[in-house]
């Protein structure tokens, strides 16, 4: 089932300068799979080694912040929306 993913302008290097893509999967951990599948080099940039997102990617679920849902377990439907927005600091 496809989703509709929206790329952060940081990623959109690795896909093409596109600012949404879709992928497949029933979960979100099956989506990034996918888009990695795509887009060689995203997963790295969102996930640490050991698969746990990077503590400065928040990932949304038509929303929700997926660390509030179920995480990378977080179930994914056809037509949902998941925004990848890295996180910003400053002072």
């Amino acid at each position: 089932m496809a989703v509709k993913v929206k790329i952060p302008t940081p990623l959109r290097r690795l896909t093409g300068n596109q600012s949404s893509v879709s992928a497949d999967g029933d979960k979100l951990s099956a989506v990034i799979e996918s888009l990695d599948l795509q887009f060689p080099g995203t997963k790295e940039r969102m996930c640490e080694a050991n698969g746990e997102l990077r503590h400065f990617v928040n990932i949304y679920l038509n929303g929700e912040d997926v660390r509030y849902l179920d995480g990378l377990n977080s179930a994914v439907s056809e037509g949902d929306e998941v925004s990848i927005v890295p996180a910003v600091a400053g002072g």
